[in-house]
């Protein structure tokens, strides 16, 4: 009974060790959710004036349909997804949701002939996809979890030199965007978005849904050179803005899964102290025994 119950307390004091590491990993996701959400908020509206603006310049522009990053070729033969992913585990189901969404929108694409042309960011899209013998047109690493503008940029280059070179020279024709949506600390949706070819907006949409037409505007030195301005700056904030809520989301789920691995661990300590304490009671019980029978034979002697 003594080794049983050395046993019991030997766990006991690994699981409290596991406890204390994933409390503070709750901990500190906790904290970094706040600094996400406080740079999301900071993006957003910058987003959105930058997308009514490229609306009203499309809106007054002679013939936006002949724009290259707005033209919708007839053909499609080749599209291009970005998967936005984790670098590290222990986030539960984060990067796996954005994996089986990409999985599910390259099966569409597919039936419908396009071929599709992977960007993957994080360590754990990457493994995916290397693990099944897929080959990636890019990948990033190391910024999920604090991405900046810079990393943004990068990926938001990359997609738009694709999306300009010519089709017969290995060009795409659309880009696809899957990111994790971060709506509280409780819910996160994995949402598709196309990035390229533009939609044009010929409304301005209030807070309340209600849309107004675009007041008149003068551009100098005229609409086309504005759009060529604005659009790449487009498609790179719009990547940083779902680098950003996928940073947040990412945290969000990593928070819940720690949470529920220090209360599971709590539930194992109180399982095992309850197995341990009656270990304990057992082997007094024999010792109490072994005593009593002791004395009656001294006595029956």
């Amino acid at each position: 009974m003594g080794a049983q119950l050395r046993v019991f307390r030997r766990r006991i004091r690994s699981v409290q060790a596991t406890k204390k590491i994933t409390k503070a990993m709750e901990l500190i996701a906790s904290s970094r959710i706040i600094k996400a959400q406080q740079r999301l908020d900071a993006a957003m509206p910058y987003l959105r004036n930058l997308t009514e603006a490229i609306s009203a310049a499309a809106s007054h522009a002679a013939d936006v349909s002949k724009h290259p990053l707005m033209t919708s070729g007839e053909v499609r033969d080749r599209a291009a997804v970005l998967v936005i992913t984790a670098d590290r585990g222990l986030a539960g189901a984060y990067s796996a949701n954005a994996i089986r969404e990409a999985a599910g929108l390259t099966k569409l694409l597919n039936e419908q002939g396009v071929q599709v042309s992977p960007y993957v960011v994080g360590r754990k899209g990457v493994a995916w996809y290397r693990f099944r013998g897929i080959p990636l047109a890019g990948e990033y690493t190391g910024f999920t979890d604090q991405p900046t503008y810079a990393d943004a940029r990068r990926i938001g280059q990359d997609l738009l030199e694709a999306f300009l070179t010519p089709e017969d020279q290995g060009g795409i024709d659309e880009i696809h965007l899957v990111y994790t949506n971060f709506v509280n600390m409780a819910t996160q949706q994995v949402r598709v978005r196309r990035l390229l070819p533009l939609e044009v907006v010929d409304e301005v949409v209030q807070a309340d849904g209600k849309g107004l037409p675009f007041p008149l505007y003068e551009f100098e030195p005229g609409a086309e050179q504005v759009l060529d301005s604005l659009l790449p700056r487009c498609i790179d904030h719009a990547v940083y803005t779902a680098l950003l809520m996928s940073a947040a989301s990412e945290h969000a789920a990593r928070r819940r899964a720690m949470k529920s691995a220090t209360d599971n661990a709590e539930e194992l300590i109180r399982t095992l102290t309850r197995q341990a304490n009656q270990a304990r009671q057992a082997e007094i019980t024999q010792e109490i025994s072994e005593i009593v029978g002791g004395a009656d034979a001294l006595a029956s002697a």
